[in-house]
């Protein structure tokens, strides 16, 4: 299946970032794509601006989704993507959904929130306290992770032996000595320890990298962004990821794969 990777710098008013994924939305759907992903956190966005992630969220019926939602009427394009939505006073929840033209299809919230290096994303949001789900687009599995939680192999390996043929991780991957490194490193790791596809959309523009990726399951970047806009396509192949896992099962060779047997090893 084909799928496109939206890269874009959110702005600070929901209106015009609901006119890009629009905008992307069409390019994608013209080009044959299947899913199209995008970044994180692309309601709003101001890195002058601490509380306007609070502000600006909204509910999962509310004008931005429903926007994306009106745009996909009649297409067969499924979207991904990352908003904040309304939680207990004063935070949000960093909610990663899939749409298409019938309108939500999943929603995931965020389970680990990024207080690191001097950031604190706890300030804005709770954290979600469930698995990511898996969700069936076109002939593909998809398993959904978002940033921070690609440095946390055990999201990845319990999507994938739940099924998932392809892990989507929009992100906002901010800018530092040696990030871009731990963006590839990670995403890349996380492809090539499971042996399945691994879609990173990144947020470019002055805070964060860009650098959007699909990983193979050989850990080869079948495509990779620079730091501006872009969309970008490319083919997720499931024979690809028969052939991988046949001359490299690292998943049949596991031999700690619960709580119980590793008890019983020890």
């Amino acid at each position: 299946m084909k799928i496109a990777l939206g890269q874009f710098a959110v702005a600070p008013e929901w209106r015009v970032n609901l006119d890009q994924c629009v905008s992307l939305i069409e390019r994608a759907a013209a080009e044959g794509a299947g899913l199209l992903i995008l970044p994180e956190s692309i309601i709003a966005a101001d890195m002058h601006d601490p509380g306007i992630t609070v502000r600006t969220a909204q509910m999962l019926d509310g004008p931005f989704v429903s926007g994306l939602v009106n745009a996909l009427a009649g297409k067969a394009l499924s979207v991904i993507c990352c908003i904040a939505t309304p939680a207990v006073p004063a935070l949000t929840h960093n909610c990663q959904i899939v749409l298409d033209a019938t309108g939500v299809v999943a929603c995931y919230r965020k389970l680990h929130l990024y207080d690191a290096f001097n950031m604190k994303e706890s300030n804005d949001y709770v954290p979600g306290t469930e698995l990511p789900p898996i969700v069936q687009v076109g002939d593909i599995r998809v398993g959904l992770m978002t940033c921070y939680d690609v440095r946390f192999p055990e999201v990845a390996r319990s999507l994938v032996v739940r099924g998932a043929d392809l892990l989507s991780v929009p992100a906002a991957w901010v800018c530092g000595p040696g990030k871009e490194w731990h963006w590839e490193v990670m995403v890349t790791a996380r492809a090539l320890e499971n042996t399945c596809y691994v879609a990173a959309v990144g947020e470019c523009g002055p805070r964060n990298i860009g650098c959007s990726m699909l990983v193979d399951p050989m850990g080869v970047a079948v495509v990779r962004a620079g730091s501006g806009p872009d969309l970008l396509f490319a083919n997720v192949d499931k024979e690809r990821m028969r052939a991988t896992r046949e001359v490299l099962p690292v998943l049949a060779n596991r031999r700690f794969k619960d709580p119980e047997l590793r008890a019983s090893q020890e």
